[in-house]
């Protein structure tokens, strides 16, 4: 018999069985599809040296007036300014006490300090930065007391814990996203409490890197867990999640349904200043002090926030406080400070009529999306005396939370509880071939961990994912709106930024640290960068109707290692077989395909000597080694009938 080509159906199909989808492919990892062929994905390498605390779920890139490059990056813990590889803690305070509240406390042979803050209100892991203390009187000086400290313990609603620590910037005691103080041990003469001038300077309550959901009514969403206890859950108990957007070359952000903050790019030493409440700028009127989301309209120059709280009184400076989950408040035009409605100005506000509360809002080149619950709105700038219209798109959809949405230019691509979304002018579920796949091995209790992505150089959407077992992400799926194919894999990331105004797409590792992506063909989280394991794997295939054993004895590759970076740069081609569709592969082989000459043509190994008997073969092809680039073509193989028994 001739030689077979095996050709088979970009993306890849798990909607059915690996039997019913011959002709295409079954499983992969770390691999994509460019022209309708499987290579392996480009590799990732860190950014700079240092990390970050806690885990990030906010990425916002901008170029400032004078040409800096800026990167907002919003975590767990802190919000920091990225800017030639170092991170600048910009978290901003909430509560300052008055000289004398706080005291402190030490035990000889310790270094834990009991700090006494009466009806302090803050929460373990929480930052503080302390000044004006004295001394303990011994190894406990005035110099270590007055700096930022982590809350290690809450005693009471007036005591607390820290740790003493050696004289250092927290960002120089961060290593792999961990607070790693070097300890100072107190001694018998440690016995003052500080003094009487001890200032304490809050920074926002930290939130939770991972879900925490309570038993009882009002607790998470409707239905979610037991119906009839109380909850007991605060602030501090829910995901955080960031909102940000540039008001010109500042940056406005908030905490998902907190406060609203401000950092101006232009101040002198900004990038060792503080953000500072909204409410605090110049001209302040009736700001928001909860927002869900914050975004600054682009064509119009209006700060908008999504689930805000309502208006505060005409010579008020902030709103009410009272958080509306379907209230949309912006600003005047071009000023960021003034929320107050008057016939002079287009501040002014919304109420969705739909759903419990607003989910997301993401603006794309014509118009802003408005996600609740149960339905997606349009919200479109349209000039005074009303400033902007709001229409219903569709009711009966659903999103999986704050961060799976994304925009591709005018069109906007979501993840629902078991559906996913496409808006191009219309409401559409997009056909997925890994549908089952996702949605039946996911973490449904970690699902605001889910965010949505776009790798705009291929053409893709990537969305990552908790699976069933995971408390932390571990999975993508991609859709290749150029292709309008779907493909899978595996990979720890909580955040992703498309290239722009970076030259590389930049992802959040859940290890403290920032990966450029798409660079190199290595996995560069550790030193030196290791391979990274990628594979793609075909549905079975036959001869005929199945019904003959099929004889394989030959296989002639056909890839290209062009750009590998390895002199062995080389991947495994195993052919399996089996008899029955339920069965399993009784024979397999695998044969290494190397690279052998670059020039004058690409050289590889010529053909593969192998044996295996089987009703149906599938392939898979695989590589591990370091500095290798695979683009897979049309192999062919040496295949015979053989026979019904």
């Amino acid at each position: 018999m001739p030689l077979q080509k095996l050709q088979f159906q970009p993306g890849i199909n798990k909607e059915t069985t690996s039997y019913t989808n011959e002709g295409g492919w079954f499983d992969c990892d770390k691999v994509r599809f460019r022209q309708g062929f499987p290579e392996k994905i480009g590799g990732w390498t860190r950014l700079g040296i240092n990390s970050f605390l806690g885990t990030c779920r906010a990425l916002h890139p901008w170029r400032a007036l004078d040409g800096d490059l800026y990167l907002g990056l919003g975590t767990s813990s802190k919000y920091y300014i990225e800017s030639g590889q170092g991170y600048y803690d910009i978290t901003p305070v909430d509560t300052t006490t008055s000289a004398g509240d706080i005291t402190f406390s030490a035990t000889n042979g310790s270094s834990t300090l009991t700090v006494t803050d009466a009806s302090h209100g803050r929460v373990a892991g929480d930052f503080v930065t302390y000044s004006g203390a004295t001394s303990l009187g011994g190894n406990v000086t005035a110099a270590i007391l007055n700096q930022e400290y982590k809350i290690d313990a809450i005693n009471d609603s007036n005591t607390y814990t820290i740790t003493a620590r050696t004289v250092q910037p927290v960002s120089n005691i961060t290593v792999n996203g961990q607070y790693t103080p070097t300890a100072v041990t107190a001694n018998s003469s440690d016995t003052s409490n500080g003094g009487s001038s001890v200032v304490g300077a809050y920074q926002v309550s930290v939130g939770l890197n991972t879900s925490v959901f309570g038993t009882g009514w009002g607790a998470g969403a409707w239905g979610r867990n037991t119906w009839g206890s109380a909850a007991s859950l605060t602030l501090t108990d829910v995901l955080r999640i960031w909102g940000h957007d540039n008001f010109g070359e500042d940056l406005i952000f908030n905490v998902q349904d907190e406060g609203v903050y401000y950092w101006d790019a232009s101040a002198v030493n900004a990038l060792s200043t503080r953000a500072i409440k909204l409410s605090s700028l110049a001209g302040a009127k009736s700001c928001p002090t909860k927002a869900r989301k914050i975004i600054v309209s682009d064509i119009d120059r209006h700060v908008i926030a999504f689930g805000a709280d309502g208006l505060g009184g005409a010579n008020d400076t902030e709103g009410n406080g009272v958080q509306d989950p379907l209230l949309i408040r912006f600003s005047d035009q071009e000023n960021a400070a003034d929320w107050f409605p008057t016939p002079e100005n287009t501040a002014g506000d919304l109420t969705i009529g739909s759903g419990s509360l607003i989910v997301t809002a993401v603006e794309t080149r014509q118009q802003i999306l408005v996600f609740t619950d149960i339905s997606l709105y349009s919200m479109q700038f349209i000039g005074p005396p009303f400033t902007f219209g709001i229409n219903m798109i569709s009711e009966n959809i659903t999103i999986r939370g704050p961060l799976s949405a994304v925009a591709v230019d005018d069109q906007v691509y979501w993840m629902g509880k078991n559906e996913f979304y496409v808006y191009n002018g219309a409401v559409q579920r997009l056909p997925c071939t890994v549908r089952d796949y996702v949605f039946s091995d996911f973490n449904e209790f970690q699902g605001d961990k889910c965010f949505a992505s776009v790798n705009s150089a291929f053409g893709e959407v990537w969305w990552f994912y908790p699976s069933k077992d995971s408390d932390t992400i571990n999975r993508y799926v991609i859709y290749n709106y150029q292709q309008n194919i779907w493909y899978i894999g595996t990979l720890a990331r909580s955040f992703w930024l498309d290239r722009g105004v970076f030259n590389l797409p930049i992802a959040a590792g859940l290890d403290g640290y920032l990966y450029n992506h798409e660079t190199g063909f290595d996995d560069g989280s550790s030193n030196p960068a290791t391979g990274i394991s990628a594979y793609i794997e075909s549905s079975q295939f036959d001869i005929g109707e199945g019904d003959q054993f099929s004889f394989v004895r030959r296989l002639i590759p056909d890839l290209t290692f062009r750009n590998s970076t390895s002199t062995d740069a080389a991947a495994n081609f195993t052919l399996k077989a089996r008899n029955f569709p339920g069965g399993a592969y009784l024979q397999n082989n695998s044969k290494a395909v190397e690279k052998t000459a670059s020039v004058p043509v690409e050289q590889f190994t010529q053909d593969a000597h192998v044996r295996l008997r089987g009703r149906s073969i599938a392939i898979k092809v695989d590589s591990t080694e370091a500095g290798t680039s695979w683009r897979l073509g049309s192999p062919r193989i040496d295949i015979r009938s053989d026979g019904r028994r």
